[in-house]
C-alpha cells in the first residue's frame, strides 16, 4: 500500500532517525508501525501539524495496512474473522515541534469546516436579508419626503444610529428565535435522540471557538447594516435601492464562493488571504479557525482588522450620511457621491 508516487516517496528507517530528519525538513511525516493485540497501531508524527487533506489521505492508506496486517496473521477461524471487521488500526497524531498549537484530529477539523460553511449560510442570508431591509427604508424616508420632517427635531447622527441599532435588534431577535426553536426541536423531538447532534458538535469544538464564531458573525452583519444605511442615503427613491446595495452584495458572495471553495481543502492560499480581508473574514476566518492548525494569534488579528473597519466605516458612514440624507441627485453611486461633496462643500 505504501508505494511511491508522484507525492510521496517512502523510506523505511530505525525510530530513532525519525525525530532530527522531520526536524531538519527531510522528512514531511513519518509513520511508526506496532503491533498492539494483533491490529496494527500506526502513529503518525510531523514536525508542524499536517493539513486536513493529509491528515484524511495518511488515515486512509494505513486502514488498508492495518486490514492486510489482520489478513496476513489469520486462518479465517470465525474468531479471525471478527478480528479482521475489527481491524480499524489505532492512529494517534503527533506534532514534536513543542511551539507548535496542538493539532487537530480529522474530526474536529470535519466539525470546523460544517460549522463554518453553517455561518457563512448565516451570513450570507441575514446580510441579504437585512441589508435590503435598512437600504429600502431609508430609501423609502428620503424618497417621500419623511426624513425632511423627521430631522427638524431629530439629528441625522442620532436617525443614523437608531437605524442601524434597531434593524440590528431585530436581526438579533430573528436570530435567538430561530435558532433557540431548533436546539429546543433538537432537545425534545425524537425523545431527546436527536440532541447527540449538538452535543456532538460542542465536544469537538472549543468554547473559545464559538465565542469567536459569534463575534465574526455579528460584527460582519453589523459592518453590512452601516453600509447599508450609508448607500440608502445616497438614493432619491426606493426604486434605487437595488442599484447601490449591489456592490455590498458582490462582496458577500466573493466570501461566500471562497467559503466554499474552502470545505475541499481549508489550507489554501485563497482561504488564508481573504480571512484577513474584513467583508470576507466573517465567513472565511472561522473555517480557518476550526478546520486548520493556526496560531492564536492569526484570528485576533483578523477579529481586530474587523473591529477596527467596523469602527471607522461607523465614522466615516456618520459623517457623510449628516450631508448625504438631505441631498437629492441621480445616476450611480459615484455621481451621487460627487454631487454630495459638490453640494456639500
Amino acid at each position: 500500500v505504501l508505494q511511491n508516487t508522484d507525492d510521496y516517496e517512502y523510506e523505511y528507517v530505525t525510530a530513532g532517525e525519525v525525530a532530527e530528519k522531520l526536524k531538519d525538513g527531510d522528512y514531511y511525516a513519518a509513520f511508526t508501525l506496532t503491533d498492539a493485540d494483533g491490529k496494527l497501531a500506526a502513529k503518525i508524527e510531523s514536525y508542524d501539524p499536517l493539513p486536513l487533506n493529509d491528515q484524511q489521505s495518511f488515515q486512509g492508506m494505513l486502514s488498508q495496512v492495518g486490514q492486510i496486517y489482520a489478513m496476513s496473521q489469520l486462518d479465517l477461524s470465525p474468531e479471525q474473522q471478527q478480528l479482521l471487521l475489527s481491524s480499524e488500526p489505532i492512529i494517534t497524531l503527533n506534532s514534536i515541534n513543542e511551539a507548535a498549537a496542538d493539532g487537530k484530529s480529522a474530526d474536529e477539523k470535519m466539525a470546523g469546516v460544517f460549522i463554518s460553511y453553517a455561518i457563512g449560510i448565516i451570513i450570507y442570508i441575514f446580510v441579504a436579508t437585512y441589508l435590503s431591509i435598512i437600504t429600502t427604508d431609508v430609501a423609502s424616508e428620503k424618497g417621500s419626503r419623511a426624513l425632511e420632517m423627521l430631522l427638524v427635531s431629530v439629528k441625522p447622527e442620532i436617525h443614523f444610529r437608531s437605524k442601524i441599532v434597531g434593524v440590528f435588534l431585530v436581526a438579533l431577535t430573528q436570530f435567538i428565535i430561530l435558532f433557540g426553536g431548533l436546539l429546543l426541536l433538537l432537545r425534545f423531538s425524537d425523545g431527546g435522540n436527536k440532541w447527540s447532534i449538538v452535543t456532538n458538535l460542542l465536544d469537538s469544538m472549543s468554547f473559545g471557538y464559538f465565542l469567536y464564531v459569534m463575534g465574526f458573525l455579528f460584527l460582519t452583519i453589523f459592518m453590512y447594516l452601516i453600509i447599508g444605511a450609508l448607500f440608502g442615503s445616497l438614493v432619491s427613491k426606493v426604486e434605487e435601492a437595488g442599484q447601490v446595495m449591489m456592490p455590498a452584495m458582490m462582496l458577500t458572495l466573493v466570501g461566500f464562493y471562497v467559503m466554499l471553495t474552502g470545505m475541499g481543502n481549508p489550507d489554501t492560499m485563497l482561504i488564508k488571504v481573504f480571512s484577513y480581508i474584513p467583508f470576507t473574514s466573517g465567513m472565511v476566518m472561522p473555517m480557518r479557525l476550526g478546520a486548520t492548525d493556526i496560531s492564536a494569534i492569526e484570528p485576533i488579528i483578523s477579529f481586530g482588522l474587523l473591529l477596527g473597519t467596523v469602527l471607522a466605516l461607523y465614522f466615516l458612514s456618520l459623517s457623510f450620511y449628516k450631508r448625504s440624507v438631505l441631498t437629492y441627485s441621480s445616476g450611480g453611486i459615484i455621481e451621487k457621491m460627487k454631487t454630495v461633496f459638490k453640494v456639500t462643500t
